[in-house]
């Protein structure tokens, strides 16, 4: 069965002033599979060459909070949102952060999985 997602591609901004980026990873999400999941691939060696004072644990940290609210954690500033389509929203809105999300893009899949392992490997590696 093919189901209908949503995803954004989350961006490293290391200074957003200049708003130049590196794509570390995608959240994607299908209302009808029940699927809310996020990928990220941080490749040291390419930020600190793009931004040598980057803070790459700050990166992976936030990539963290990403992951944690997908799975619906709460606490410690992430935000308590009951459902799977309030948290992709919370997500995928515009912020002024290191880690930004593109704007919404869609398709269809009948395996979400597989569609997100696609999407980082087309779009972050």
């Amino acid at each position: 069965m093919s189901h209908p997602y949503q995803y954004v591609v989350l961006k490293c901004v290391p200074r957003v002033d200049r708003g130049e980026c590196l794509n570390v990873g995608v959240v994607l999400y299908s209302q009808s599979a029940g699927f809310l999941r996020a990928a990220c691939h941080v490749d040291e060696a390419r930020l600190r060459a793009f931004a040598t004072d980057l803070d790459i644990e700050a990166v992976t940290a936030s990539l963290v909070i990403v992951d944690d609210v997908c799975a619906g954690k709460t606490g410690g500033g992430r935000p308590t949102l009951a459902t799977p389509g309030k948290r992709f929203g919370w997500l995928s809105a515009p912020r002024s952060t290191v880690i930004q999300p593109s704007g919404v893009h869609g398709g269809t899949t009948d395996d979400p999985e597989a569609e997100l392992r696609m999407l980082l490997d087309q779009l972050v590696r």
